[in-house]
């Protein structure tokens, strides 16, 4: 599927971890898959949303190998990006995500950012796990699966 295909009518966008990652670090194979989708979100077209679930995730390592200026990267695209917000895990949130990894037996951070997405009115999630494209909720865009 082409991605201007897959990005069809969708104001509110759900990002999982990896499309943040290949982004930030530039990954060869998928950078020219997300880079149009940020170039998106910057513009305004699209709004872009990710829980902090997605900082935990992306801060670990940097933080674990002292790579200060890689973890001070994410944190200036996740907090500081215009059209893009992290959210928190509120109360409602984490009962939604309980409900949908009961519903789908999802991991627990899956089920978080899906739940955070769902929250904030996001009709798609991009990501580039296959195995959640069987919640039915959310548009599921897998990078995997799309053309530049």
């Amino acid at each position: 599927m082409r991605l201007n295909d897959a990005l069809d009518g969708i104001t509110r966008l759900g990002l999982d971890t990896p499309p943040i990652i290949y982004l930030i670090e530039q990954h060869p194979a998928y950078l020219p898959l997300v880079r149009p989708v940020f170039q998106q979100i910057s513009a305004g077209t699209v709004s872009g949303f990710t829980s902090v679930m997605t900082l935990v995730e992306v801060l670990t390592l940097p933080l674990a190998r002292g790579y200060g200026e890689l973890a001070q990267q994410y944190r200036h695209v996740l907090l500081g990006s215009h059209n893009f917000l992290t959210v928190d895990i509120t109360t409602p949130v984490a009962e939604r995500a309980a409900d949908l990894r009961a519903r789908y037996r999802l991991r627990t951070p899956d089920a978080l950012q899906l739940a955070a997405a769902l929250a904030h009115g996001c009709q798609a999630f991009l990501t580039n796990d296959r195995d959640l494209v069987r919640v039915a909720e959310l548009r599921m865009i897998v990078i995997d699966e799309l053309e530049p």
